[in-house]
């Protein structure tokens, strides 16, 4: 029923609300009708069903499967597809900066088109622009490509004619049609929506849809004359099999009801097509960009105006404007975005995750919370015999001696409890069957009983071939039944009454089990007192109860340590899970989470979205969650200020990787869950995680550097500009030299994205912070211009440089220092520790900023001085530029202390 039960419809988005809670609504309307249409078919009698698909037991004809699929359409589920490599372009270069870059060279263009500032910024542009496109245009055809190596087929039964005898034939899944009748066998995948027919010791694997790790039982009990009206969940009616879940045993025969975007998983599949909702890393690149934007459109025009008006020459007032505009934009911007990103997915891919959506990087190592599933996530996807316990709850090697005898010697396919109890027995070599018993008969599993019993000949040595049999029948199954059926129990080795008090003591035994998260079988015998060759369920009586086989899908052994890591670096992880709330508990308190209260996927139903904010940051466990719940509950933590992490491999989670900040799936998921999540993981492996958590941070906290140096420095620049505009009768620095200085600084900082990151920095979440770094640009850029104003002073009387004459001499000398300066606020501004002393850059960046040094010094003295109006520079200058730039360094220093003891932060 938690699959299905809807909202209150007061809570549906209206049509006024944003596109993320309009299509949260749709979802939720499209499985609830999905829902009670196949619901529909589980009540009515299968004959009736048979009538309704027009179809008949012994299948098709191929005439009639071919118009069906004309009708209906091939039997696939909407997909993402990857948009025309034209459009993917052509939003690789939608940015604001690159906007403003592609506007002022399109001005400087028009005022001198042999410009070679529209050079410098086309090449900036275009660059940046291709990096992005190619490294996402790739993924996507590396995702298509693997796509196209899997074709999957199932078995229909076909004719080749009204009169004709059936045939099963092999057909690809996407050609199956309504009324075809499927025939499943372990292993296979369940084509489209089913309304069984027959099945024998039918289990389906339904994690995908419901998130339960143990399969369920699945029968046809009511195909011909009843239906079943007691659920109007269809995950959990019996006798439907839903699209994306699999046979884990039996076999079993079933009529397509339903198929393509009409199934269950095609109405959840059908929602989720489209734009992606706007994630913390958009929204952060949206607030600074238009911070810096709205910062140039102020200063601008104001140095503009000053020029004009103190120099009188309005053409190179307009210039200068439009150079110190470029110098304002931090038009490296996307390209060391985009290099940051590609080199953390490089990164990345060594350490087993695939990224497809580039800016989830950053989201990932900002990531505060992650929402898991519990299945193979924090356990081992796989069924273990737990223990082994006698009626007073103590472990007893009779019960797990009778238990294996049970399950090695039943004939059927054995389930994966079978296969647990065996390979406990193999592993431990506890029990040796050799030639003590042979089989006599067995009475098969099924799901009226839900036990199965064999019955064995103990044999002896003793007495030799004229012995008397001795068979002993065992029964292992469901609590309840087989406890129904006991008159006796085992007790420390003596065969006693079961009593009222006993009988309420052994429920009790297998009631604090399931209370532990654990799935229980009792274990019962009886000794034939009249040996015979065949026996029937009427001699499944008068049994004594052995005991009890407890199982469990384990935790990983490497869980507790990886969620301890990840609290570490300050990420809270909390359980989202489909399964039932006594397994989450047991598996979440066995790899040290603090479960607390359990909430339970139906209690979010009756919460608006405030209580359920709330709500969802008490919790770390929800249970039996559905698909509509799980994104909610993501939606609601992201309102409260989180940046959400989703990781999910099933149908059931793929909304919710589509709603989180970042989507995390892993390679064995289903198609649609692959789809909708950001990043892959090659194991579901949380310790794996935790490295691209790191990578992450280190990409994220490289591109902040680049923003603040950027945004610094730019700044106390046009604060020189605009104080020497001012008061010193000619330009202070040709618009030419500003554009060589800025192109020179921001070669120097496209090593970026390859410098180390502080430890300590990489210990927390991170988050963009468009007021921080408007606080931080406004503290630390004017810095550089104290010491600018102090090379405008030394200039203008040390070496007399105080006139149009000696105004070359002036801006010479103004670019080595400025250009130097900016040079070493890279160091200074990379980290909060004391630059080459405490925290030393990267190889890298060391080359490219004594490059950057190297070639400011070189330019006024090389050929290319004149044609930029530099002039040659005394000896003289050096020792003052040299004082200059350590008292920068000294107070720079000081301030970041104290900056960082006023603000907390520095990057």
């Amino acid at each position: 029923m938690t699959m299905l039960t809807p909202r209150t419809p007061t809570k549906l988005a209206p049509p006024g609300k944003g596109r993320r809670e309009r299509k949260a609504a749709e979802l939720e309307t499209r499985t609830r009708l999905a829902g009670e249409r196949l619901a529909g078919f589980s009540a009515r009698a299968g004959v009736s069903v048979l009538q309704e698909v027009d179809a008949c037991r012994s299948g098709l004809t191929h005439a009639e499967a071919a118009l069906r699929l004309e009708r209906h359409g091939a039997n696939v589920v909407a997909h993402e597809r990857a948009p025309r490599w034209w459009f993917q372009l052509a939003k690789a270069f939608w940015n604001p900066f690159i906007g403003v870059l592609v506007f002022l060279a399109a001005v400087m263009w028009w005022q001198d088109p042999a410009d070679p500032g529209v050079v410098i910024l086309s090449v900036m542009v275009g660059i940046s622009g291709l990096l992005r496109f190619w490294q996402e245009f790739r993924s996507g055809r590396a995702a298509d490509a693997l796509k196209k190596l899997v074709t999957t087929t199932c078995a229909v039964q076909r004719r080749a004619g009204s009169g004709s005898a059936p045939t099963t034939f092999e057909v690809p899944m996407d050609r199956v049609v309504p009324g075809d009748v499927v025939k499943l066998a372990a292993g296979d995948l369940i084509p489209a929506d089913l309304r069984l027919i027959t099945s024998k010791d039918l289990m389906v694997g339904q994690a995908a849809l419901s998130g339960e790790s143990l399969p369920v039982a699945k029968a046809d009990t009511r195909c011909e004359d009843l239906g079943q009206s007691d659920t109007t969940d269809p995950v959990e009616a019996d006798n439907l099999c839903l699209m994306g879940t699999s046979v884990t045993s039996g076999t079993a025969t079933g009529v397509v009801v339903a198929t393509g975007a009409d199934t269950y998983f095609g109405s959840m599949a059908g929602s989720l097509v489209g734009e992606r909702p706007q994630t913390n890393f958009d929204n952060g690149v949206r607030k600074v960009s238009f911070l810096l934007i709205r910062f140039m459109l102020v200063m601008v025009p104001v140095v503009f105006a000053i020029n004009g008006l103190t120099k009188g020459d309005w053409n190179e007032a307009f210039l200068f404007g439009i150079a110190v505009a470029v110098g304002l934009t931090p038009e490296m911007l996307p390209m060391v975005v985009s290099a940051n990103l590609a080199r953390g997915a490089v990164a990345m891919s060594k350490r087993k995750v695939v990224v497809k959506r580039l800016n989830a990087i950053q989201n990932l190592g900002a990531m505060d919370v992650l929402c898991t599933d519990k299945t193979g996530t924090l356990t081992e996807d796989r069924i273990v015999l737990d223990r082994y316990l006698d009626v007073h709850g103590d472990e007893d090697g009779e019960v797990l001696e009778y238990g294996y005898l049970n399950s090695h010697f039943q004939t059927g396919l054995k389930n994966l409890m079978d296969q647990a109890v065996i390979n406990r027995v193999d592993e431990a070599e506890e029990v040796v069957v050799d030639a003590r018993f042979s089989m006599v008969d067995e009475i098969p599993f099924d799901f009226a009983r839900r036990r199965m019993s064999v019955v064995l000949d103990r044999n002896s040595i003793v007495g030799g071939p004229g012995r008397r049999p001795e068979h002993v029948m065992i029964t292992k199954g469901a609590v309840e039944e087989v406890l129904a059926l006991c008159t006796h129990v085992r007790d420390r080795g003596e065969t006693v009454e079961l009593t009222d008090q006993l009988r309420w003591h052994v429920t009790r035994i297998a009631e604090d089990n399931n209370r532990q998260g654990l799935r229980v079988l009792a274990v019962a015998t009886r000794t034939m007192e009249t040996p015979r060759d065949t026996y029937s369920v009427a001699d499944e009586d008068r049994l004594t109860l052995v005991g009890f086989l407890a199982f469990l899908d384990p935790p990983k052994a490497d869980a507790a340590r990886a969620l301890a890591a990840l609290a570490d670096k300050g990420i809270a992880v909390k359980v989202v899970t489909g399964d039932n709330d006594l397994v989450a508990a047991r598996v979440c308190a066995d790899v040290g989470i603090d479960v607390g209260h359990v909430v339970l996927g139906p209690e979010t139903d009756a919460l608006d979205d405030t209580a359920l904010r709330a709500l969802a940051a008490r919790t770390t466990v929800f249970a039996k969650v559905n698909p509509v719940q799980k994104a909610r509950i993501v939606r609601a933590l992201q309102a409260d200020g989180h940046t959400v992490g989703f990781l999910g491999d099933g149908i059931n989670d793929a909304a919710a990787l589509r709603d989180a900040d970042v989507g995390i799936s892993v390679d064995t998921a289903v198609d649609i869950a692959k789809e909708s999540a950001d990043i892959i993981l090659l194991e579901k492996d949380l310790t794996v995680l935790e490295q691209g958590v790191i990578q992450g941070r280190t990409t994220f906290g490289n591109t902040i550097k680049y923003i603040k140096m950027t945004a610094s420095s730019n700044f106390g620049n046009v604060f020189s500009v605009l104080v020497a505009s001012a008061f010193i009768p000619f330009q202070p620095m040709l618009a030419i030299m500003l554009l060589v200085q800025n192109l020179v600084y921001d070669i120097a900082q496209l090593a970026t994205p390859w410098d180390r990151m502080d430890e300590e920095y990489l210990r927390k979440p991170r988050n963009w912070d468009a007021k921080g770094i408007g606080r931080f640009m406004v503290c630390i850029g004017p810095i550089s211009s104290v010491f600018d104003i102090a090379m405008f002073v030394i200039m203008w009387n040390v070496f007399a440089a105080n006139s149009e004459a000696h105004q070359a001499l002036f801006q010479s000398g103004w670019f080595i220092e400025g250009l130097l300066s900016q040079t070493l606020i890279v160091h200074m501004i990379r980290t909060r520790k004391i630059p080459f002393v405490q925290s030393r850059a990267s190889w890298p960046v060391m080359v490219m900023t004594v490059l950057a040094v190297l070639t400011g010094l070189y330019l006024p003295f090389s050929p290319l001085a004149s044609s930029l109006g530099f002039v040659a520079l005394p000896a003289s200058y050096f020792p003052w530029l040299i004082g200059v730039l350590l008292a920068y360094c000294t107070l720079t220093q000081l301030l970041k202390t104290l900056y960082i003891r006023r603000f907390g932060t520095w990057l």
